[in-house]
């Protein structure tokens, strides 16, 4: 049996079980209550264990993990409060990624990895787009054409506009405006730098999987600050991530402890405006990828942010204070309370503003997975340092990394763009050249033009005389008699 995760002490110490914890579970709390902090110790202790873990950094904060925390008037009052005998200052081993390959090593995937469900939620199209996206989709796959990046889907959706006629029979109506809301949702993506995000070498999961010499789970951080700026490409992005791991990992059972656990900071942005198909999805991956040995921590402020179902899944849960200023604040303060196993000796909705920084609510589930009875307690402090790392040892860390130099090389197989381009260059080759003006044939005149040219020579011959100006009476006299009469 694995090691219980000390994490929190009220008047007894909180344990987080490993057997338990690809349970899932909730990090809550208005802003600077102590949800990073909370944060950190969780990864430390899964990390002491041998357990991986991937992690976003969306503030800038995070990046301290890889070094020796020091000396600080805050963790030693907290290390003699909760009595840590054997607490020690230690650096984790951690690996930097980044989509925009500044901060960390570039991370990326393909087009059609990613699949039109997290692409149309990510282009901001309706249903009747996302249903053109998957023709797209469709229509490159029976053609063995590859997509692979931003350019490989924009030359196939022109293609496939080009020639909807040809298709409309097989897959149905295929509108202009459809195909141009996909364009302008490309541009869009590539004017926030998301085209990085997808080419290849694609990201490997087992690179996330990794433990150090001493047998210590690396925690992978995702430089996000840049990426939070485009809140829907950092959802997608890591919902992407989930999916890919509940589609490529064999099923586990009930491990010892996780093969891997996620935390997802600032949750709500996942289910922000997401269409029911894609919450549909969340819901799945949440409740099924338990299975694989893979744990899901969310991190959001208000637990009203998250879906009742999905709430449901998460049975390890850490509540920091929350403040009821307004009629929604009130509710999410009464809907938290209720959903904590009851403790007759702690009014719970009153404990949940009264909490101070660094003080949770806890409750996690035990050998049976049961919640246990909702205890107040002091979270644990981090080992590792607080403050972010310089430039300079966040290169050294990167530069250090066995996986530096794979991904950084980017690679640009031959997929639908290139096919497309050359198929367009054949054409334009294959088609005859317009005959020139010296060596076509004069087409055949009609009779009213052949009569038009006669009537118009002999007037030219006799302009200016009486003879001229009744060629010219008798001319409109025919066309306009008619009428007259």
């Amino acid at each position: 049996m694995q090691k219980p995760l000390y994490i929190a002490k009220s008047d007894k110490e909180i344990y987080l079980l490993p057997n338990m914890a690809n349970r899932h579970g909730l990090i809550a709390g208005a802003t600077g209550t102590g949800k990073t902090i909370t944060l950190r110790v969780l990864a430390e202790q899964f990390s002491n264990i041998g357990v991986p873990v991937f992690m976003a950094d969306v503030k800038g904060d995070l990046s301290g993990m890889a070094f020796p925390g020091s000396e600080h008037p805050k963790i030693n009052e907290r290390v003699q409060m909760l009595q840590l005998q054997d607490f020690r200052f230690e650096g984790c081993p951690v690996v930097f990624w980044d989509v925009f390959g500044e901060q960390g090593h570039p991370v990326r995937t393909t087009i059609s990895e990613m699949g039109p469900l997290l692409l149309s939620r990510l282009l901001n199209l309706n249903e009747v787009q996302s249903g053109v996206l998957s023709i797209i989709f469709k229509i490159a796959d029976e053609n063995g054409l590859l997509l692979l990046d931003l350019k490989d889907l924009r030359s196939m959706a022109q293609f496939v506009g080009d020639n909807s006629t040809q298709f409309k029979t097989q897959y149905g109506n295929i509108s202009a405006a459809s195909i141009g809301a996909i364009q302008r949702g490309l541009l869009t993506i590539e004017e926030q730098s998301g085209d990085r995000l997808f080419g290849e070498p694609a990201l490997n999961l087992e690179d996330l999987m990794q433990t150090d010499a001493r047998g210590r789970g690396v925690i992978n951080i995702i430089t996000a600050d840049k990426l939070m700026q485009s809140p829907k490409l950092y959802s997608t992005f890591l919902l992407w991530m989930m999916s890919e791991l509940f589609e490529e990992l064999p099923e586990a059972g009930d491990p010892e402890k996780p093969k891997l656990v996620f935390f997802f900071d600032e949750a709500h942005l996942l289910f922000d405006d997401a269409p029911k198909a894609l919450v549909d999805k969340i819901e799945q991956v949440v409740r099924l990828i338990r299975s694989k040995g893979v744990g899901i921590y969310f991190i959001t402020q208000n637990p009203l942010d998250l879906p009742e179902t999905v709430i449901g899944q998460l049975g390890n849960r850490v509540q920091h204070a929350l403040r009821a200023f307004t009629p929604r604040d009130q509710k999410a303060v009464k809907s938290a309370a209720e959903t904590f196993r009851t403790n007759p000796k702690l009014d719970t909705s009153k404990a949940i503003m009264e909490l101070g920084v660094g003080e949770a609510l806890v409750s996690l589930l035990d050998e049976k997975g049961t919640p246990t009875i909702v205890e107040r307690a002091l979270i644990c402090p981090p080992s590792s340092r607080i403050t972010p790392l310089t430039p300079a040892e966040r290169k050294q860390i990167v530069q250090g990394s066995v996986i530096y130099g794979h991904y950084e090389q980017v690679t640009d197989r031959e997929s639908a763009y290139e096919h497309l381009k050359a198929k367009v260059a054949q054409k334009a080759e294959i088609q005859p050249d317009a005959p020139s003006a010296r060596g076509r044939k004069a087409e055949p005149k009609s009779q009213p033009e052949v009569l038009f040219g006669a009537l118009a020579k002999s007037a030219a011959h006799a302009i200016g005389s009486q003879v001229g100006r009744q060629i010219i009476r008798g001319v409109l006299g025919s066309l306009f008699g008619s009428r007259r009469r």
